[in-house]
C-alpha cells in the first residue's frame, strides 16, 4: 500500500512539472521573445483578423486568387492529406477534376500546364502558398472580375513579383507567394 501512495505522488508531481509548469514556462519564453509566432502569426487587416500567415484558407470569390486545394477543408484541427496513393484511381479522378476546374475558372487553353499545387492538396492540407506561375495563370480572371484597366493590370503583375518569396535560406523549397497576403494587397489596387 505504501508503494502505491508513493507511485501516485510521483505521478502527480511529474504531471504537474511536465504537464503544467514546463508548458507555461516555454509559452512564456515564446511570448517574450517571439510574440508574433507564439500567437499564430495572425494577419490583421483594418483592425480585423484576416487569417494566419501560416495556414491556408479558401477564397471562393472570383475577385481573389485561389489557394491550393485542401483535403481537410482548410480546417487546422484535422490537418492532413487525403492519404490516397498514386495508384488510387480516386486520386487521378480528383486531380483531373481540379485541373479542369482550374482551366475553366481561369479561361486557359485546355492544354495548359497547370501547376501541381493547384491540383494536389499539400500533406498538411493547410499550405498557404502557391507558385508565381499559379498566380500568373489567375491574373486574367482576377483582372476581369475587378474590371481592371491596363494600368491596374500592370500593377497586378508587379504585385505578383513583389509578393514572391525566395526559397528559405536561399536553397530550401521553391519561390512562392502567400495567397492571403497577395489577396489583401490586390484589394489595395485602385
Amino acid at each position: 500500500m505504501r508503494s502505491l501512495i508513493i507511485s501516485l505522488k510521483a505521478i502527480l508531481l511529474f504531471t504537474l512539472i511536465s504537464g503544467v509548469l514546463y508548458p507555461l514556462f516555454i509559452t512564456g519564453i515564446a511570448r517574450a521573445f517571439f510574440p508574433d509566432k507564439a500567437n499564430g502569426t495572425l494577419v490583421v487587416n483594418e483592425g480585423k483578423i484576416a487569417g494566419s500567415e501560416l495556414i491556408g484558407q479558401k477564397f471562393d470569390s472570383v475577385i481573389y486568387f485561389s489557394s491550393r486545394p485542401s483535403a481537410t477543408g482548410y480546417s487546422p484541427l484535422p490537418s492532413g492529406g487525403s492519404n490516397l496513393s498514386i495508384t488510387d484511381r480516386r486520386l487521378k479522378e480528383i486531380a483531373d477534376t481540379r485541373r479542369q476546374q482550374f482551366i475553366t475558372a481561369n479561361m486557359l487553353d485546355s492544354l495548359a500546364n497547370v501547376p501541381s499545387e493547384m491540383i494536389f492538396a499539400s500533406a498538411s492540407g493547410l499550405d498557404p502558398h502557391i507558385s508565381p506561375q499559379a498566380a500568373l495563370m489567375q491574373t486574367e480572371r482576377v483582372a476581369r472580375a475587378r474590371n481592371f484597366n491596363a494600368d491596374q493590370r500592370k500593377q497586378l503583375q508587379q504585385l505578383i513579383k513583389d509578393q514572391t518569396e525566395s526559397p528559405q535560406f536561399l536553397f530550401l523549397g521553391k519561390r512562392r507567394i502567400n495567397v492571403l497576403w497577395l489577396n489583401l494587397e490586390v484589394d489595395k489596387i485602385k
